[in-house]
């Protein structure tokens, strides 16, 4: 009767473990306040606000991202938020998908408001002026890629506007 409640006990602290695992970022490193940052010094080149992290969106990114990890698609959610989508074929940190968002910044021409060249989308989303919340997530694929979320609120991207 010991050993059973020891295993009892022993299986409970594991799966207790495997999920406090799973609910941790991939890479510890890579913080909220990394894609803050990242964003807010993007946004202060062209002289927008700062974003605020915000947890009802990291809660759906991070239920969007659990959900696209069986095939790791960059497929937008749909939801009522902006969002900027990112993977790779190795531990892609946050900030590391942030740069490439802002690294678009080339292909951004606001003469035309258009892209040229190349895409730009994710980055006039993360300079839009009026969105002021974002909440970003990360998750593993079953492919070994990462997926990685940004959402902002309110959304940007509209045909037509300027971004600031």
């Amino acid at each position: 009767m010991g050993l059973v409640r020891s295993l009892e006990a022993t299986l409970g602290l594991f799966m207790g473990l495997i999920l406090i695992t799973q609910a941790l970022p991939p890479n510890q490193s890579d913080s909220h306040q990394d894609f803050v940052d990242l964003h807010n010094a993007v946004r202060a080149e062209v002289g927008v606000g700062p974003v605020k992290w915000n947890d009802t969106l990291v809660d759906y990114a991070q239920n969007y991202a659990n959900q696209r990890t069986a095939d790791c698609n960059l497929e937008h959610s749909g939801g009522p938020y902006g969002e900027n989508l990112a993977e790779g074929s190795w531990e892609m940190t946050g900030k590391e998908a942030v740069e490439l968002w802002a690294d678009e910044k080339r292909s951004y021409d606001y003469a035309s408001n258009s892209c040229v060249g190349d895409e730009c989308g994710h980055y006039t989303q993360m300079v839009w002026r009026n969105s002021v919340r974002i909440g970003c997530a990360r998750a593993k694929c079953s492919n070994g890629w990462m997926f990685v979320i940004c959402n902002y609120d309110p959304p940007g991207n509209y045909y037509g506007e300027r971004p600031y």
